[in-house]
């Protein structure tokens, strides 16, 4: 069984979402950095998607027993799968080199769309922790009209989980007897009060939008 939901999940909706009409607000400070930052955003999701799809066709998302595999499907899954880590592993280190001379991508810098372009990445460079916890920092301490809340959110919850603590808002999901469920959660009662405040819909509408786009969770 591999890890793969945790790489493909909220990828369909989450960019497009969070994508805005720019052309009514200041010019951006690092215009060509935006520009790059939507590029490999397109790598990324291009890696991923394909994957998805290969998953609908030949697995359940989320679930893929590489032993039962026939040595065809074994090679393209491993194909994807490269593509996949490669695009992360180049993501990453240039994301790292951008924070290491601007600090977090903030809005005023790159626009909307290239700072949720620049989450995106940090939020699939799951091979080197210690630079998403920097990168969460980072955003936390920026004023909330600099950086998405919704992003926020997502990214929060990830470095939590990580750290083996229990996530805040819900966005991380895990599968269990056929049902898209969160991942340890604190304070389940009250999830959706705190997802409001970051600009998320309630649970139970996230979990549709689940169900919608991967069909229904994978039985363990």
């Amino acid at each position: 069984m591999t890890h793969y939901l945790s790489l493909v999940a909220i990828i369909a909706w989450a960019f497009v979402a969070a994508t805005a009409d720019e052309s009514k607000i200041e010019p951006l400070q690092a215009p060509q950095l935006r520009q790059e930052l939507l590029r490999r955003v397109k790598v990324d999701q291009a890696a991923r998607l394909a994957m998805i799809e290969w998953m609908k066709l030949h697995a359940k998302v989320g679930a893929v027993d590489i032993a039962s595999l026939a040595d065809e499907r074994k090679a393209e899954f491993e194909k994807l799968s490269q593509a996949v880590q490669q695009a992360d592993e180049e993501n990453t280190k240039r994301l790292a080199e951008i924070v290491e001379r601007y600090g977090w991508p903030r809005i005023a810098l790159v626009g909307k769309e290239g700072a949720n372009a620049a989450w995106l990445l940090v939020q699939h460079a799951d091979r080197n922790r210690p630079f998403q916890r920097q990168c969460l920092d980072l955003m936390t301490q920026l004023p909330k009209d600099e950086v998405s809340q919704r992003d926020l959110a997502y990214l929060t919850d990830r470095v939590l989980l990580a750290e083996g603590k229990k996530q805040v808002y819900g966005t991380q999901m895990n599968s269990a007897e056929g049902k898209w469920t969160p991942q340890p959660l604190e304070d389940p009662d009250n999830v959706d009060q705190r997802r409001a405040e970051r600009g998320l819909e309630p649970l139970a509408e996230y979990i549709k939008q689940m169900e919608s786009f991967y069909g229904p969770a994978p039985r363990k």
